[in-house]
């Protein structure tokens, strides 16, 4: 037979071929790290400490107990330093509860007396109606027109007229002086026009509109002071127009008004008169009181 010839065995420390990677998939695969050797030890690393501490929510950091210091000028919470109130002296303190004291009360009187004041009538307003009405009027009267089912829509321009004697002891009439665009020049671009400006001469033509009749009669026993305030505010007014000239004296005055629906939107079908509804007064002799009071407080403004 033929002769075959023995391979020896292989070497224990041969080693193998590297085995290929799988042509299935294109991920490469790492080799192996290389063992350690048993008689080698590695101590295990540490993990290495922050370059600094995180601050807990209260401001120490974590592990601490010491607190963060604040600058003593910045009066901050922490610090010893009260605040508000209590930071000011006791006289302070006591001239700052005062002036809280009075406004408070003054707020509650108001409230109260303009509740009264639009109240139905009670037995508090039938007692003391006198106080409740001197605290409102003028300056805070209340009324319901603006809410009132048919709210006023009509312009009304109050006017007078004086009969004067003149230095030389002449008389003469003067035209027409338009209060209301008088006062209505005076409101306008004013941001904080006065109480006076803004309704004196129309609450006066109001009151005596509603204490007389279409004849001028007086209705009721309000009827004559409605008149005398109304002279009065006319020779104030004419005095401070310089009514006659110089030296002037008013020995009479007329008023009378022109009443103009206000036209109605774009929008509505309603339709309205334009033309104007005079309504003018008999000629009212001025007192000499009332000539001289008027002048002299019409001067003194």
């Amino acid at each position: 037979m033929p002769y075959a010839p023995a391979f020896p065995d292989e070497p224990a420390s041969a080693t193998a071929a590297p085995a290929l990677p799988d042509e299935s998939t294109s991920a490469i695969v790492a080799p192996a790290p290389a063992e350690t050797p048993a008689s080698v030890s590695v101590a295990p690393a540490l993990p290495e400490e922050p370059a600094s501490a995180p601050a807990d929510l209260d401001g120490t950091a974590s592990g601490t107990t010491a607190p963060l210091e604040y600058p003593e000028e910045a009066g901050c919470p922490g610090d010893g330093v009260p605040g508000g109130l209590a930071a000011l002296s006791l006289r302070s303190q006591i001239v700052a509860a005062l002036a809280l004291a009075v406004v408070a009360v003054a707020a509650c009187t108001h409230l109260g007396m303009v509740f009264l004041h639009v109240a139905p009538s009670n037995t508090v307003t039938k007692q003391h109606g006198r106080a409740i009405d001197d605290w409102i009027y003028p300056e805070f009267e209340q009324n319901w027109k603006l809410f009132a089912p048919n709210p006023l829509q009509q312009d009304i321009a109050v006017q007078v007229r004086a009969l004067v004697r003149t230095e030389d002891g002449t008389s003469r009439e003067t035209g027409w002086y338009d209060l209301s665009a008088l006062d209505g020049q005076a409101i306008d671009g004013n941001p904080l026009p006065s109480h006076t400006q803004q309704n004196e001469l129309r609450r006066a033509w109001d009151f005596y509109a509603a204490t007389h009749d279409g004849e001028n009669r007086a209705v009721g026993l309000r009827g004559d002071l409605s008149e005398r305030y109304l002279r009065r505010i006319g020779v104030l007014r004419l005095h401070r127009e310089h009514a006659g000239g110089e030296g002037a004296v008013i020995e009479r005055l007329q008023f009378r008004s022109l009443t103009t629906d206000v036209p109605p939107p774009p929008w509505s079908d309603e339709k309205v008169s334009d033309r104007p509804v005079v309504r003018e007064l008999p000629w009212w002799a001025v007192p000499p009181g009332d000539r001289t009071d008027g002048l002299t407080e019409a001067s003194a403004r």
